[in-house]
């Protein structure tokens, strides 16, 4: 008996028309063959405008600001699930096809969703993913892991089958993952439509690469269903959104995120060339490697920033129901580089980094916030001891590219790009060029003195 029916084929359709699987040549109607032109911003500032693939031999000057426009965020499996301040897939694309050569090792020390990672395969460049984060490290493995079309149909359809067959009295109390506030963050009609999305995907298959897929189709829906704010760094609950879920909701978002991962890793599987792969270390830091000297080719990455998004807190719910979490995220969030989550005794007292440039904005901050000032000089260190660790892996003449943006911390203008610049320069980096990369949208809002409007792209030399 269906309790809230859904209707697959409708949903199937819905699929259809989305569209979103595009050939590139698609694109040529409307993006000039010479696709880098000047243009000029409200302010009167000349950028460079890039529509789409960046060209290989892309002039640069130091300080040169780009507009980079993406049409990649989607395509393949960049798409699967949304993530905070993650890569545009052409930027590393161009930045690992400009400064290696296939065969080469890319690392990049903060993954995330593992945007490089992806770029680095599809380029025939094997590479290692390191992230401090479980669910970053989850759907990095996903994302990058080619899976057997036909045996994934099977599954598909398996689990879209018994989605119909959805009957709430079949749902038991420890089918429902326990975790802080759960009834505040869902209502009762999507924890057991959620516990019956879980149980079905169990239950379809014992392929772990398929199982996992699809167990991220499940999170990247979570959010959405719950009652907390879709587009917030934090999962929090606004009453004033006035949020309306109403049952059938999970069922029938998952069904479709599932029809559409599965397109997106065909896709994916069908152009991954043999032979290559990524590696995700368990046991990693961005700060530590487990990798002998004079590893890498190239290193490719966008850190955090001061002040950081809160990875786990943005995560947690996703988590809860993956079972990589079940409890307080006070100690991973501890882990993170650019945390809020620092001791008294640590910032009773100024702390220096040894840059002018920096300390001076520490101090200033100090004399607003002893812990923000002290939250600022943490994320210095924390970066200095991952320079260290990035010119020991990697190979002489190899390179450094690092994409950071600038934050306020109490108002005052924290230029991370700057201060990271000096720091690597202290430990033998030589910059070979620095430009900025504006940015137009951000895939989670941020409030509007905290927003971060360009990137700047950091390319050291050892």
């Amino acid at each position: 008996m269906t309790y809230y029916p859904i209707s697959i084929q409708e949903i199937k359709q819905k699929v259809a028309k989305k569209k979103i699987f595009r050939h590139p040549n698609e694109y040529l109607d409307f993006i000039e063959l010479n696709n880098v032109k000047e243009i000029h911003n409200e302010f009167g500032e000349t950028l460079t405008r890039v529509d789409g693939e960046i060209p290989i031999d892309l002039k640069i000057t130091d300080g040169q600001r780009f507009l980079f426009i993406s049409y990649d965020q989607s395509k393949y499996t960049h798409g699967i699930h949304k993530y905070p301040a993650k890569f545009f897939p052409e930027l590393p694309r161009w930045l690992i096809k400009r400064y290696s050569h296939p065969n080469d090792i890319v690392l990049d020390p903060f993954a995330g969703s593992a945007t490089t990672n992806i770029e680095a395969l599809l380029n025939k460049r094997n590479s290692v993913a390191i992230d401090i984060d479980p669910f970053a490290k989850f759907l990095a493995k996903v994302k990058t892991t080619t899976i057997e079309k036909t045996e994934l149909a099977y599954v598909v359809d398996t689990i879209l089958k018994k989605l119909v067959e959805f009957n709430p009295k079949e749902i038991s109390e420890n089918d429902i993952p326990d975790f802080p506030y759960r009834d505040n963050w869902f209502s009762n009609e999507i924890l057991l439509e959620l516990a019956h999305i879980k149980k079905s995907i169990i239950s379809s298959t014992n392929n772990v690469d398929i199982r996992d897929l699809c167990l991220i189709s499940m999170s990247s829906v979570i959010r959405s269903v719950s009652n907390a704010d879709d587009n917030c760094t934090r999962t929090v609950v606004r009453k004033k959104l006035n949020k309306i879920i109403y049952p059938s909701f999970a069922l029938t978002k998952f069904a479709e995120n599932l029809i559409l991962n599965s397109y997106r890793i065909n896709e994916f599987s069908q152009i991954a060339p043999n032979n290559y792969s990524v590696y995700i270390p368990n046991d990693n830091d961005a700060r530590f490697f487990s990798y002998p000297d004079d590893s890498f080719d190239l290193v490719v990455t966008s850190p955090p920033y001061a002040n950081a998004v809160d990875y786990p807190r943005t995560h947690q719910l996703e988590m809860y129901w993956l079972g990589i979490a079940n409890g307080s995220l006070n100690r991973l969030k501890e882990q993170h580089i650019g945390t809020e989550i620092v001791k008294a005794i640590d910032y009773n007292e100024l702390h220096r980094i040894g840059d002018m440039e920096a300390d001076k904005k520490i101090e200033r901050i100090y004399n607003l916030d002893k812990r923000r000032s002290y939250i600022a000089f943490k994320y210095l260190y924390d970066m200095r001891l991952n320079f260290k660790e990035v010119y020991r892996a990697l190979k002489p003449g190899g390179r450094y590219i690092v994409v950071v943006g600038n934050n306020r911390i109490k108002g005052e203008l924290f230029e991370s790009w700057k201060y990271l610049m000096n720091l690597s320069q202290s430990i033998g980096f030589s910059v070979e060029n620095y430009f900025g990369s504006e940015i137009i949208k951000h895939f989670i809002k941020v409030p509007r003195e905290e927003r971060i409007n360009t990137d700047w792209v950091i390319i050291l030399r050892k």
